[in-house]
């Protein structure tokens, strides 16, 4: 068995850094001891989360500010590295709530930008690097609301489903180069994002950061796809194998509702 490290290693870029999930993820690599490069809009949150991690593991620390919806800045960013990154966690993610009558086309702009195109140009660059070390990693964060229709957040789960259906390709392209690439399908997650768009008790299943920064990390090189967490395998197995896509569709709205 080959350690994470030298799978991974020894560095990573996790996208969406800044607090929820992000950081979790970026302080279950640290306790692996990978050097991490960390981007997302909010430099004050990624110096607090970078003292944090420096304090606590032997590593080294990038910070970047950038938006993740500007794709030339993206790119820009990218080629000025000169480190080897053996693992990306494209966290970030645009999620506005409404119905699709109500969402103005910047906001379909944004969406399209941060969690399609830009997943879709690191994962590129990324993965051209790796082919060439004959290893690494790349996990593209989705959404149970990407395996069928959600309401009220429709064009966000659609973006999800892109990266799904995206990393099941990729895991059979490129693990004949030693590069295992997984989605991680996670259903709701106690970050400030989602507390702040909850209006009422939490969604069964509701897990915090860490467990599915765990879970996911653990479940990279097992397949292309993960749920984390056992109420969420069973909601993904009855609403996709059981389930008729028109009731699926039903109770899904009837959960989105609660969201503002």
């Amino acid at each position: 068995m080959i350690d994470f490290k030298t799978k991974y290693g020894p560095w990573a870029i996790i996208a969406g850094a800044s607090e929820g999930l992000g950081a979790a993820f970026a302080e279950a690599l640290a306790k692996r001891h990978l050097n991490l490069v960390l981007i997302a809009r909010r430099s004050d949150k990624l110096e607090q989360l970078s003292h944090k991690l420096r304090d606590n593991y032997p590593i080294e620390i990038i910070n970047h500010s950038i938006d993740l919806a500007d794709f030339e800045q993206t790119k820009l960013f990218f080629s000025e590295l000169s480190i080897d990154i053996g693992l990306l966690v494209y966290n970030a993610a645009y999620a506005p709530i409404g119905y699709f009558e109500n969402i103005p086309e910047h906001d379909l702009d944004q969406i399209v930008n941060v969690n399609i195109k830009t997943p879709l140009l690191l994962t590129k660059l990324v993965s051209a690097k790796m082919i060439e070390m004959g290893k690494g990693g790349i996990v593209l964060m989705s959404s149970l609301a990407g395996s069928h229709g959600s309401p009220k957040i429709a064009t966000y789960a659609a973006s999800k489903a892109f990266n799904i259906i995206l990393a099941e390709g990729l895991w059979n392209e490129l693990k004949r180069h030693g590069i295992d690439v997984l989605a991680s399908c996670a259903g709701a997650i106690t970050t400030p994002g989602y507390t702040k768009a909850q209006n009422a008790k939490e969604a069964p299943g509701t897990l915090d950061a860490a467990t599915v920064a765990e879970k996911t990390i653990k479940a990279l090189g097992k397949g292309p796809t993960t749920v984390p967490g056992t109420v969420n395998k069973v909601a993904r197995f009855f609403m996709g194998r059981l389930f008729s896509r028109k009731f699926a569709i039903s109770i899904m709205d009837k959960n989105t509702q609660k969201l503002s």
